[in-house]
Protein backbone atom coordinates (compact mmCIF):
# COMPACT_ATOMS: atom_id res chain seq x y z
CA UNK A 1 0.00 0.00 0.00
CA UNK A 2 1.26 3.46 -0.62
CA UNK A 3 -0.15 6.86 -0.32
CA UNK A 4 0.26 10.09 -2.45
CA UNK A 5 -0.11 13.54 -0.78
CA UNK A 6 -1.83 15.72 -3.40
CA UNK A 7 -2.89 17.90 -1.00
CA UNK A 8 -3.35 19.45 2.50
CA UNK A 9 0.20 18.99 3.08
CA UNK A 10 2.56 22.27 3.88
CA UNK A 11 -0.45 24.32 3.94
CA UNK A 12 -4.11 24.28 5.82
CA UNK A 13 -6.34 23.57 2.84
CA UNK A 14 -6.94 21.26 0.06
CA UNK A 15 -6.93 17.99 1.73
CA UNK A 16 -6.15 14.97 -0.82
CA UNK A 17 -4.86 11.62 -0.10
CA UNK A 18 -4.73 8.68 -2.76
CA UNK A 19 -4.32 5.23 -1.27
CA UNK A 20 -3.29 2.35 -3.53
CA UNK A 21 -3.03 -1.17 -3.44
CA UNK A 22 -2.55 -3.76 -5.48
CA UNK A 23 -6.27 -3.77 -6.66
CA UNK A 24 -7.52 -0.40 -5.64
CA UNK A 25 -7.32 2.91 -5.83
CA UNK A 26 -8.90 5.57 -3.13
CA UNK A 27 -8.92 9.31 -2.68
CA UNK A 28 -9.43 10.41 0.86
CA UNK A 29 -10.62 13.63 0.84
CA UNK A 30 -10.93 16.35 -2.06
CA UNK A 31 -10.92 19.46 -1.34
CA UNK A 32 -10.58 23.31 -2.75
CA UNK A 33 -7.45 25.11 -1.90
CA UNK A 34 -8.02 28.41 -0.61
CA UNK A 35 -6.63 31.36 0.75
CA UNK A 36 -3.24 33.14 -1.47
CA UNK A 37 -3.86 33.26 -4.82
CA UNK A 38 -0.73 30.77 -5.38
CA UNK A 39 -2.70 27.96 -3.74
CA UNK A 40 -5.75 28.92 -5.27
CA UNK A 41 -4.53 28.27 -8.45
CA UNK A 42 -3.69 24.96 -7.61
CA UNK A 43 -7.55 24.20 -7.93
CA UNK A 44 -6.82 24.84 -12.02
CA UNK A 45 -4.06 22.64 -12.23
CA UNK A 46 -4.13 18.70 -13.35
CA UNK A 47 -4.67 16.35 -10.29
CA UNK A 48 -1.68 13.65 -11.76
CA UNK A 49 -4.67 11.28 -11.52
CA UNK A 50 -6.96 9.01 -13.58
CA UNK A 51 -10.53 9.73 -12.66
CA UNK A 52 -11.58 6.39 -14.12
CA UNK A 53 -9.24 4.40 -12.51
CA UNK A 54 -10.33 5.84 -9.26
CA UNK A 55 -12.62 3.11 -7.30
CA UNK A 56 -13.66 5.30 -4.65
CA UNK A 57 -13.91 8.77 -2.86
CA UNK A 58 -14.09 9.01 1.07
CA UNK A 59 -15.01 12.04 2.96
CA UNK A 60 -13.70 12.83 6.38
CA UNK A 61 -16.57 16.17 6.66
CA UNK A 62 -18.33 18.54 4.61
CA UNK A 63 -16.15 21.85 4.98
CA UNK A 64 -14.76 22.93 1.04
CA UNK A 65 -11.56 22.59 2.05
CA UNK A 66 -11.87 18.63 2.37
CA UNK A 67 -14.79 18.39 0.24
CA UNK A 68 -15.36 21.21 -2.62
CA UNK A 69 -12.80 19.41 -5.05
CA UNK A 70 -15.73 16.99 -5.94
CA UNK A 71 -17.80 18.05 -8.33
CA UNK A 72 -14.17 19.14 -10.41
CA UNK A 73 -13.83 15.19 -10.58
CA UNK A 74 -17.75 14.96 -11.32
CA UNK A 75 -16.83 17.36 -14.11
CA UNK A 76 -13.79 15.10 -15.23
CA UNK A 77 -16.16 12.47 -15.43
CA UNK A 78 -15.55 10.64 -12.37
CA UNK A 79 -18.67 8.60 -11.02
CA UNK A 80 -17.49 6.14 -8.50
CA UNK A 81 -18.89 6.21 -5.04
CA UNK A 82 -18.11 9.62 -2.57
CA UNK A 83 -18.16 7.44 1.02
CA UNK A 84 -19.10 9.61 3.93
CA UNK A 85 -21.70 10.39 6.98
CA UNK A 86 -25.35 11.20 6.31
CA UNK A 87 -24.73 14.33 7.96
CA UNK A 88 -21.54 14.89 5.94
CA UNK A 89 -24.34 14.21 2.57
CA UNK A 90 -26.75 16.48 3.83
CA UNK A 91 -23.99 19.36 4.17
CA UNK A 92 -22.25 18.71 1.32
CA UNK A 93 -25.70 19.21 -0.47
CA UNK A 94 -25.81 22.67 0.72
CA UNK A 95 -21.76 23.21 0.61
CA UNK A 96 -21.45 22.61 -2.95
CA UNK A 97 -24.25 23.96 -4.60
CA UNK A 98 -22.80 27.67 -2.87
CA UNK A 99 -19.47 27.13 -4.08
CA UNK A 100 -20.41 26.75 -7.41
CA UNK A 101 -22.76 29.40 -6.96
CA UNK A 102 -20.47 31.81 -5.87
CA UNK A 103 -17.87 30.72 -8.43
CA UNK A 104 -20.65 31.53 -10.95
CA UNK A 105 -20.99 35.13 -9.86
CA UNK A 106 -17.50 35.79 -9.18
CA UNK A 107 -16.93 34.31 -13.07
CA UNK A 108 -19.56 36.66 -13.95
CA UNK A 109 -18.46 39.75 -11.65
CA UNK A 110 -15.32 39.57 -13.03
CA UNK A 111 -16.06 39.42 -16.95
CA UNK A 112 -18.20 42.38 -16.65
CA UNK A 113 -15.86 44.69 -15.12
CA UNK A 114 -12.95 43.49 -16.83
CA UNK A 115 -10.84 42.40 -13.39
CA UNK A 116 -7.84 39.83 -13.86
CA UNK A 117 -5.88 38.75 -16.66
CA UNK A 118 -8.87 36.66 -18.17
CA UNK A 119 -11.02 37.82 -20.78
CA UNK A 120 -13.86 35.35 -19.90
CA UNK A 121 -13.18 34.48 -16.38
CA UNK A 122 -14.89 30.47 -16.39
CA UNK A 123 -15.78 28.85 -13.53
CA UNK A 124 -14.02 25.97 -11.90
CA UNK A 125 -17.42 24.63 -11.63
CA UNK A 126 -20.74 25.83 -11.53
CA UNK A 127 -23.53 25.35 -9.42
CA UNK A 128 -25.98 22.66 -11.66
CA UNK A 129 -22.53 20.95 -11.27
CA UNK A 130 -21.99 20.92 -7.99
CA UNK A 131 -25.58 19.37 -7.66
CA UNK A 132 -25.61 16.84 -9.24
CA UNK A 133 -22.61 15.41 -8.04
CA UNK A 134 -24.00 14.33 -5.12
CA UNK A 135 -25.26 11.75 -7.09
CA UNK A 136 -21.95 10.11 -6.36
CA UNK A 137 -22.44 9.68 -2.69
CA UNK A 138 -23.52 7.39 -0.28
CA UNK A 139 -23.98 7.92 2.89
CA UNK A 140 -23.14 5.54 6.06
CA UNK A 141 -23.67 5.63 9.50
CA UNK A 142 -20.45 6.28 12.35
CA UNK A 143 -18.67 2.49 12.42
CA UNK A 144 -20.40 0.77 9.88
CA UNK A 145 -18.10 -1.26 7.75
CA UNK A 146 -17.41 -0.79 3.85
CA UNK A 147 -15.31 -2.73 1.90
CA UNK A 148 -13.78 -1.44 -1.25
CA UNK A 149 -12.16 -4.35 -3.41
CA UNK A 150 -8.78 -5.37 -1.19
CA UNK A 151 -9.61 -2.75 1.16
CA UNK A 152 -12.29 -2.08 4.37
CA UNK A 153 -12.59 1.60 6.22
CA UNK A 154 -15.32 2.49 8.70
CA UNK A 155 -15.73 6.31 10.13
CA UNK A 156 -15.91 7.04 13.51
CA UNK A 157 -16.65 10.20 15.39
CA UNK A 158 -14.13 12.83 15.73
CA UNK A 159 -16.15 16.49 16.88
CA UNK A 160 -15.56 19.31 14.96
CA UNK A 161 -18.77 19.80 12.85
CA UNK A 162 -22.01 17.88 11.94
CA UNK A 163 -20.79 14.48 10.12
CA UNK A 164 -17.31 14.68 10.90
CA UNK A 165 -15.26 11.95 10.88
CA UNK A 166 -11.94 10.04 11.16
CA UNK A 167 -11.24 7.32 8.76
CA UNK A 168 -10.17 3.44 10.20
CA UNK A 169 -8.62 2.23 6.31
CA UNK A 170 -7.42 -1.56 6.25
CA UNK A 171 -5.10 -3.34 3.64
CA UNK A 172 -2.82 -5.91 2.81
CA UNK A 173 -2.30 -6.61 6.86
CA UNK A 174 -2.01 -2.30 7.35
CA UNK A 175 -4.25 0.13 8.98
CA UNK A 176 -4.03 3.37 8.65
CA UNK A 177 -5.86 6.43 9.88
CA UNK A 178 -6.83 9.62 8.84
CA UNK A 179 -7.76 12.18 11.56
CA UNK A 180 -10.22 14.54 8.92
CA UNK A 181 -10.16 17.99 11.15
CA UNK A 182 -10.52 16.76 14.96
CA UNK A 183 -12.68 18.66 17.53
CA UNK A 184 -12.35 19.59 21.25
CA UNK A 185 -13.23 18.33 24.38
CA UNK A 186 -15.61 20.51 25.63
CA UNK A 187 -16.72 22.28 22.55
CA UNK A 188 -19.63 24.18 22.92
CA UNK A 189 -22.01 22.66 20.61
CA UNK A 190 -20.11 19.25 19.70
CA UNK A 191 -19.06 15.92 21.47
CA UNK A 192 -15.35 15.30 21.90
CA UNK A 193 -13.73 13.09 19.67
CA UNK A 194 -13.59 9.51 20.12
CA UNK A 195 -10.05 7.71 20.82
CA UNK A 196 -8.81 5.77 18.00
CA UNK A 197 -7.86 2.01 17.50
CA UNK A 198 -4.19 1.10 17.05
CA UNK A 199 -2.49 2.16 13.71
CA UNK A 200 0.36 1.34 11.96
CA UNK A 201 0.09 4.73 10.34
CA UNK A 202 -1.85 8.07 11.06
CA UNK A 203 -1.96 11.26 8.94
CA UNK A 204 -2.74 13.61 12.05
CA UNK A 205 -3.96 17.67 10.85
CA UNK A 206 -1.91 20.63 12.59
CA UNK A 207 -4.25 23.66 12.52
CA UNK A 208 -3.75 24.35 15.95
CA UNK A 209 0.23 22.43 15.89
CA UNK A 210 1.35 25.55 17.51
CA UNK A 211 -1.12 27.37 19.34
CA UNK A 212 -3.04 26.81 22.79
CA UNK A 213 -6.55 28.00 22.68
CA UNK A 214 -7.38 30.82 25.59
CA UNK A 215 -8.86 29.83 28.70
CA UNK A 216 -10.77 32.34 28.72
CA UNK A 217 -14.81 31.37 28.64
CA UNK A 218 -15.92 32.32 25.54
CA UNK A 219 -19.28 33.50 26.36
CA UNK A 220 -17.91 36.19 28.53
CA UNK A 221 -15.92 37.22 25.35
CA UNK A 222 -18.71 37.57 23.05
CA UNK A 223 -20.15 39.30 26.37
CA UNK A 224 -17.77 41.95 26.47
CA UNK A 225 -18.35 42.60 22.49
CA UNK A 226 -21.88 42.70 22.50
CA UNK A 227 -22.50 45.00 25.50
CA UNK A 228 -19.49 47.39 23.98
CA UNK A 229 -21.16 47.34 20.46
CA UNK A 230 -24.93 48.14 22.66
CA UNK A 231 -23.29 50.84 24.44
CA UNK A 232 -21.52 52.65 21.36
CA UNK A 233 -24.68 52.07 19.20
CA UNK A 234 -23.43 50.51 16.76
CA UNK A 235 -23.55 47.16 14.42
CA UNK A 236 -21.73 44.17 14.93
CA UNK A 237 -20.55 42.25 11.67
CA UNK A 238 -19.53 38.36 12.47
CA UNK A 239 -18.03 36.44 9.77
CA UNK A 240 -19.25 33.00 10.21
CA UNK A 241 -18.74 30.10 8.76
CA UNK A 242 -22.32 28.42 8.03
CA UNK A 243 -21.02 24.84 9.51
CA UNK A 244 -20.62 24.90 13.18
CA UNK A 245 -19.68 28.20 14.10
CA UNK A 246 -23.22 30.41 12.82
CA UNK A 247 -25.04 27.87 15.11
CA UNK A 248 -22.69 28.11 18.54
CA UNK A 249 -23.03 32.18 17.43
CA UNK A 250 -27.00 31.94 17.49
CA UNK A 251 -27.24 29.22 20.53
CA UNK A 252 -24.35 31.51 22.91
CA UNK A 253 -26.52 35.05 21.80
CA UNK A 254 -29.84 33.45 22.56
CA UNK A 255 -28.94 32.23 25.86
CA UNK A 256 -27.03 34.99 27.27
CA UNK A 257 -30.37 37.13 26.34
CA UNK A 258 -32.38 34.83 27.65
CA UNK A 259 -30.78 35.14 30.71
CA UNK A 260 -30.12 39.00 30.50
CA UNK A 261 -26.26 38.90 30.32
CA UNK A 262 -26.41 40.99 27.30
CA UNK A 263 -29.19 43.38 26.06
CA UNK A 264 -31.88 42.14 23.94
CA UNK A 265 -31.28 43.66 20.17
CA UNK A 266 -31.85 42.54 16.93
CA UNK A 267 -29.53 39.74 15.12
CA UNK A 268 -29.90 38.64 11.42
CA UNK A 269 -28.43 35.85 10.17
CA UNK A 270 -27.60 36.89 6.42
CA UNK A 271 -26.26 33.55 5.42
CA UNK A 272 -28.84 30.96 3.22
CA UNK A 273 -26.37 28.62 3.37
CA UNK A 274 -26.18 28.77 7.26
CA UNK A 275 -29.99 28.95 7.34
CA UNK A 276 -30.59 25.72 5.72
CA UNK A 277 -27.72 23.96 8.11
CA UNK A 278 -29.06 25.11 10.93
CA UNK A 279 -32.01 22.57 9.73
CA UNK A 280 -29.77 19.92 9.16
CA UNK A 281 -27.93 20.70 12.96
CA UNK A 282 -31.41 19.90 14.49
CA UNK A 283 -32.04 16.75 12.61
CA UNK A 284 -28.45 15.06 13.66
CA UNK A 285 -29.31 15.33 17.69
CA UNK A 286 -27.09 12.70 18.79
CA UNK A 287 -23.93 14.48 17.66
CA UNK A 288 -24.09 17.48 19.36
CA UNK A 289 -24.85 18.86 22.85
CA UNK A 290 -28.15 20.96 22.52
CA UNK A 291 -31.30 19.41 23.43
CA UNK A 292 -34.67 20.27 21.62
CA UNK A 293 -35.63 23.38 23.92
CA UNK A 294 -31.76 24.84 23.12
CA UNK A 295 -31.91 24.27 19.26
CA UNK A 296 -35.31 25.69 18.96
CA UNK A 297 -34.54 28.53 21.22
CA UNK A 298 -31.50 29.93 19.24
CA UNK A 299 -33.23 29.66 16.07
CA UNK A 300 -36.30 31.77 17.07
CA UNK A 301 -34.18 34.86 18.78
CA UNK A 302 -32.52 35.21 15.38
CA UNK A 303 -33.83 36.99 12.09
CA UNK A 304 -33.34 35.02 9.08
CA UNK A 305 -32.79 36.89 5.86
CA UNK A 306 -33.12 34.40 2.92
CA UNK A 307 -33.58 36.78 -0.01
CA UNK A 308 -31.04 39.65 -2.00
CA UNK A 309 -33.93 42.12 -0.92
CA UNK A 310 -33.33 41.09 2.86
CA UNK A 311 -30.11 41.12 2.80
CA UNK A 312 -29.88 44.71 0.81
CA UNK A 313 -32.89 46.04 3.44
CA UNK A 314 -30.39 45.64 6.49
CA UNK A 315 -28.66 49.13 5.62
CA UNK A 316 -31.85 50.64 7.08
CA UNK A 317 -32.09 48.65 10.19
CA UNK A 318 -31.86 51.03 13.83
CA UNK A 319 -28.54 50.62 15.68
CA UNK A 320 -27.82 48.93 17.69
CA UNK A 321 -28.07 45.30 15.83
CA UNK A 322 -25.99 42.15 15.15
CA UNK A 323 -25.48 40.64 11.46
CA UNK A 324 -23.96 37.30 10.97
CA UNK A 325 -22.98 36.44 7.28
CA UNK A 326 -20.21 34.58 5.78
CA UNK A 327 -17.87 33.71 4.95
CA UNK A 328 -16.06 32.79 7.63
CA UNK A 329 -12.66 34.56 6.79
CA UNK A 330 -14.30 36.74 4.65
CA UNK A 331 -12.66 35.28 1.41
CA UNK A 332 -16.89 35.80 -0.14
CA UNK A 333 -20.22 35.92 0.43
CA UNK A 334 -22.61 38.60 2.00
CA UNK A 335 -20.11 39.89 4.76
CA UNK A 336 -18.12 41.39 2.11
CA UNK A 337 -21.16 43.82 0.93
CA UNK A 338 -21.72 44.24 4.57
CA UNK A 339 -17.53 45.12 4.72
CA UNK A 340 -18.09 47.65 1.61
CA UNK A 341 -21.13 49.55 3.59
CA UNK A 342 -19.71 49.53 7.13
CA UNK A 343 -15.96 48.68 7.46
CA UNK A 344 -15.61 53.10 7.32
CA UNK A 345 -17.32 53.33 10.42
CA UNK A 346 -16.13 53.87 13.51
CA UNK A 347 -18.72 52.72 15.24
CA UNK A 348 -18.54 48.93 13.26
CA UNK A 349 -17.09 45.88 15.02
CA UNK A 350 -15.81 43.13 13.22
CA UNK A 351 -15.62 39.73 15.76
CA UNK A 352 -14.03 37.01 13.81
CA UNK A 353 -14.82 33.72 15.47
CA UNK A 354 -12.39 31.30 14.30
CA UNK A 355 -8.62 30.65 12.77
CA UNK A 356 -7.61 33.26 9.62
CA UNK A 357 -5.57 31.37 6.73
CA UNK A 358 -3.01 33.51 5.62
CA UNK A 359 -3.82 35.41 2.42
CA UNK A 360 -7.41 35.98 3.48
CA UNK A 361 -9.23 39.51 4.07
CA UNK A 362 -9.93 38.13 7.68
CA UNK A 363 -6.11 37.39 8.16
CA UNK A 364 -5.61 40.97 6.57
CA UNK A 365 -7.86 42.41 8.99
CA UNK A 366 -6.81 40.88 12.56
CA UNK A 367 -3.22 41.94 11.55
CA UNK A 368 -4.35 45.57 11.58
CA UNK A 369 -4.65 46.69 7.83
CA UNK A 370 -5.23 49.75 6.79
CA UNK A 371 -7.58 49.01 3.79
CA UNK A 372 -8.49 45.61 1.87
CA UNK A 373 -9.67 45.30 -1.66
CA UNK A 374 -13.46 43.82 -2.39
CA UNK A 375 -14.26 43.27 -5.95
CA UNK A 376 -11.84 45.36 -6.74
CA UNK A 377 -12.28 48.06 -4.55
CA UNK A 378 -9.88 49.02 -1.81
CA UNK A 379 -12.31 49.52 1.58
CA UNK A 380 -10.84 51.93 3.97
CA UNK A 381 -11.03 50.13 7.31
CA UNK A 382 -12.21 51.85 10.16
CA UNK A 383 -14.06 49.35 12.01
CA UNK A 384 -12.94 48.13 15.21
CA UNK A 385 -11.38 44.45 14.56
CA UNK A 386 -11.62 42.04 17.41
CA UNK A 387 -11.64 38.21 17.86
CA UNK A 388 -12.71 35.54 20.17
CA UNK A 389 -10.93 32.18 20.35
CA UNK A 390 -13.08 30.24 22.20
CA UNK A 391 -14.94 28.80 19.36
CA UNK A 392 -12.74 27.10 16.98
CA UNK A 393 -13.72 23.81 16.15
CA UNK A 394 -10.37 22.61 16.14
CA UNK A 395 -7.86 20.71 18.90
CA UNK A 396 -5.19 22.92 19.60
CA UNK A 397 -1.73 20.65 20.02
CA UNK A 398 -2.65 20.14 23.63
CA UNK A 399 -5.71 18.52 23.02
CA UNK A 400 -4.64 16.61 19.76
CA UNK A 401 -2.00 15.23 22.17
CA UNK A 402 -4.42 14.42 25.15
CA UNK A 403 -6.87 12.33 22.18
CA UNK A 404 -3.41 10.68 21.02
CA UNK A 405 -2.76 9.18 24.67
CA UNK A 406 -6.15 8.48 24.73
CA UNK A 407 -6.08 6.34 22.00
CA UNK A 408 -4.92 2.55 21.32
CA UNK A 409 -1.74 3.69 20.01
CA UNK A 410 1.46 2.09 20.76
CA UNK A 411 4.77 3.51 21.06
CA UNK A 412 6.43 3.50 17.38
CA UNK A 413 3.29 4.14 15.69
CA UNK A 414 4.24 6.17 12.32
CA UNK A 415 2.24 9.86 12.69
CA UNK A 416 2.19 11.98 9.39
CA UNK A 417 1.64 15.76 10.37
CA UNK A 418 -0.38 17.33 7.48
CA UNK A 419 -3.10 20.21 7.28
CA UNK A 420 -1.22 23.15 8.78
CA UNK A 421 0.85 26.29 8.01
CA UNK A 422 4.87 25.51 8.07
CA UNK A 423 5.23 26.70 11.92
CA UNK A 424 2.13 24.97 13.19
CA UNK A 425 3.79 21.52 11.59
CA UNK A 426 7.29 21.76 13.15
CA UNK A 427 6.12 23.21 15.96
CA UNK A 428 3.37 20.37 16.45
CA UNK A 429 6.46 17.56 15.06
CA UNK A 430 8.93 18.92 17.84
CA UNK A 431 6.57 18.88 20.39
CA UNK A 432 4.94 15.32 19.60
CA UNK A 433 8.78 13.81 19.20
CA UNK A 434 9.73 15.18 22.84
CA UNK A 435 7.04 14.78 24.98
CA UNK A 436 5.35 10.83 23.11
CA UNK A 437 6.79 7.61 22.05
CA UNK A 438 5.40 8.12 18.28
CA UNK A 439 7.56 8.63 15.35
CA UNK A 440 6.69 11.66 13.88
CA UNK A 441 7.01 13.28 10.52
CA UNK A 442 5.80 16.35 8.78
CA UNK A 443 4.63 15.36 5.49
CA UNK A 444 5.41 16.82 1.87
CA UNK A 445 3.63 17.88 -1.08
CA UNK A 446 3.26 15.20 -3.77
CA UNK A 447 5.35 12.69 -1.94
CA UNK A 448 4.66 9.21 -1.38
CA UNK A 449 4.52 6.84 1.72
CA UNK A 450 5.33 3.10 1.38
CA UNK A 451 3.55 1.03 3.68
Amino acid sequence: MRVTFLGGTETVTGSKFLVETEHSRILIDCGLFQGYKWLRERNWQPLDLEVDELDAVILTHAHLDHSGYIPVLFKQGFRGPVFTHHATKNLCRILLADSGHIQEEDARYYSKHKLGKHAHPEPLYDRHTAENSIELFQSIDFDEPVEIKDCRFHLQLAGHILGAASIILEAEGKRIGFSGDVGRFSDVLMKAPRPLPALDHLLLESTYGNRQHSGIDPFKQLADVVSNVAHHGGVLLIPAFAVGRAQALQHMLASMMADEVIPEMPIYLDSPMAIKVSDVFCEFKDQHRLDRDQCHRMCNVVTYTRSVEESKALAGQTYPHIIIAGSGMATGGRILHHFKRLLGNNKTTVLFTGYQAGGTRGAKLVDGVDAVKIHGEWIPVRARIDSISGLSGHGDYMELTRWLKDSDLKPGTQIHLVHGDSEALEAFRVHLNENTRFAVNVAENRSVLHI
